[in-house]
C-alpha cells in the first residue's frame, strides 16, 4: 500500500512537470528588458515633442508603432493604458509589414534584417515619426534612438540630426541620459 502511495504522489509531480512544460510555450512572458523597454516608449512621448501637423486633428491619437518581433507582448498595452499625449489619446498598432503603416507617431523596429530597417527608415524620412529600435548599427544607419545594454542597464543612442530633420524636438534632459550620434 505505501508504494502505491509514492507511486501515487511520483505520477501527480509528473504530471504537473509535464503539464508546465507543455504550457510554458503558450505562457508569452515579457522580460524585465524588455518591460524597461516599454517604458522608455511611453516616457519618450514626454520627452519629446512633436509638430502639430503631425496630428490630422485635434483629437487623433498619438499612435506607437511596433513593426516586426515584438518583444512586447500586451505589457505595453498596459504601459500606456488610459495615457494621453499633448491631449491625444495613445494607441498601440502592430502592423505585419510596411503597406500597413500609414500614421504613426512613434515606431518601434524589430527587425534584424539591415536591409528591411533601411527599407523602413527611407519609407519613413522626413516624416513626423520617432524611429526606434535595438538593431545594433540603427543610430548609424538612419534610425533615431537605439536600445541597447551596457553594466546591465539599458541605454540610449540618440541620432539627433535624423531627429531634428523629422521636426522632432527632443527634451535637454532625454539627451543629457543619452550617448549623442551626429
Amino acid at each position: 500500500m505505501q508504494n502505491f502511495a509514492v507511486l501515487r504522489k511520483a505520477a501527480a509531480c509528473c504530471s504537473c512537470i509535464l503539464f508546465s512544460v507543455v504550457c510554458l510555450p503558450a505562457q508569452r512572458t515579457t522580460s524585465r528588458e524588455n518591460q524597461v523597454k516599454a517604458v522608455f516608449l511611453f516616457n519618450f512621448t514626454q520627452f519629446i515633442e512633436w509638430p502639430a501637423s503631425a496630428f490630422n486633428s485635434p483629437d487623433a491619437p498619438f499612435i506607437i508603432g511596433v513593426i516586426g518581433n515584438d518583444p512586447f507582448g500586451n505589457y505595453l498595452d498596459e504601459t500606456v493604458a488610459g495615457e494621453k499625449v499633448m491631449n491625444h489619446p495613445l494607441v498601440i498598432q502592430r502592423y505585419k509589414d510596411l503597406g500597413e503603416l500609414q500614421t504613426c507617431h512613434m515606431l518601434f523596429i524589430g527587425q534584424e534584417d539591415p536591409q528591411k530597417i533601411k527599407t523602413i527608415l527611407d519609407v519613413l524620412n522626413r516624416r513626423h515619426t520617432l524611429t526606434v529600435s535595438d538593431y545594433k548599427n540603427f543610430a548609424y544607419s538612419g534610425g533615431m534612438i537605439r536600445f541597447y545594454t551596457q553594466e546591465n542597464k539599458t541605454r540610449l543612442q540618440i541620432n539627433l540630426s535624423i531627429a531634428k530633420a523629422a521636426e522632432l524636438n527632443i527634451s535637454s534632459k532625454l539627451l543629457r541620459v543619452a550617448e549623442i550620434i551626429d
